[in-house]
């Protein structure tokens, strides 16, 4: 199965499905906010569709799902309910998420939402706050601008990362734009192994993948303008009542000290990822699928 386009809740969702219906389900949301799930089925659909049922999509508003129009109304529970109302399009009973880095914010808020349709949880380098995750990376910015001499961006981002009067929603603003500064050097922040690169033409023309990326942006902006991401969801780990899995990975600052612990707290498993950065599907493909498998499958 490939991809296609899927009515939901009044607008058409992009979809991909892959592996056999008798396998077992499971649900990827993506990161960003407006990531498309593109590089994740990339570089994982042949690695886990012989023993798993992968249905990955792009959220609401995203590269090739439907773009949100100005009158339409648009905010973070609709994603929750899209993933919902996807389920049962397809008539599954209950699916396992897998969460990448925005996706696992989501993947918790849909296990506390709608814990009876979850089976269980994958949270792949995630951010479950986005303050505590802006201000580690933004110690990250700055450890790697002093790598390339850019002492003042660096003082600067360490001053940013200390100030306690700074709301979520500054902390995330400031982090964006004094990440720019890097340039291209920005990547690092995020990609630690450049082993498995992810060929986004191979489908897709650079002009068709501006047009999607413009699109996402309209979801990136509209989320923070309503400002549901900025609400932290740690506490809500504590009630989660079905198997979950916490990867990490070794250069990752996505998942700070913080929010670990509050997950040692569960009674979740977590795996680390050496030598990876943010992304351990993309950048340990073999060994994450077999991480997902065994803990989906056991």
């Amino acid at each position: 199965m490939d991809g296609n386009f899927r009515k939901v809740r009044g607008t058409h969702l992009y979809v991909e499905r892959y592996g056999s219906d008798d396998k077992v389900p499971v649900l990827y949301l993506h990161g960003g906010p407006g990531e498309s799930c593109f590089d994740f089925t990339y570089h994982q659909k042949a690695r886990l569709s012989d023993d798993l049922h992968i249905i990955a999509l792009d959220q609401r508003g995203v590269c090739r799902s439907e773009k949100i129009g100005e009158d339409d109304l648009f905010g973070l529970t609709d994603i929750i309910e899209d993933c919902e109302a996807l389920r049962s399009s397809f008539y599954i009973e209950k699916w396992s998420v897998i969460g990448h880095s925005f996706g696992g914010y989501l993947a918790l808020m849909y296990a506390h939402l709608y814990p009876d349709s979850i089976d269980k949880l994958i949270f792949e380098c995630p951010t479950f706050d986005f303050a505590r995750t802006s201000r580690s990376l933004l110690r990250k910015t700055a450890a790697i601008a002093r790598t390339i001499g850019e002492e003042s961006l660096a003082q600067r981002c360490v001053s940013f990362s200390k100030n306690d009067n700074l709301s979520p929603r500054e902390l995330t603003e400031g982090y964006m734009k004094l990440s720019d500064e890097l340039g291209e050097d920005r990547v690092k922040i995020y990609q630690f192994s450049f082993d498995h690169p992810t060929d986004y033409g191979s489908a897709y023309s650079e002009e068709e993948w501006e047009e999607f990326y413009d699109k996402s942006e309209i979801h990136y902006d509209r989320l923070l303008s309503e400002g549901g991401i900025f609400q932290s969801q740690l506490q809500h780990l504590k009630y989660v009542e079905k198997p979950m899995l916490l990867m990490t990975a070794e250069h990752d600052a996505a998942v700070c000290e913080e929010q670990v612990e509050a997950f040692k707290e569960t009674d979740g498993d977590i795996y680390h990822f050496e030598e990876c950065g943010h992304t351990p599907h993309q950048e340990k493909p073999d060994l994450f699928s077999e991480v997902v498998k065994g803990f989906l499958i056991r």
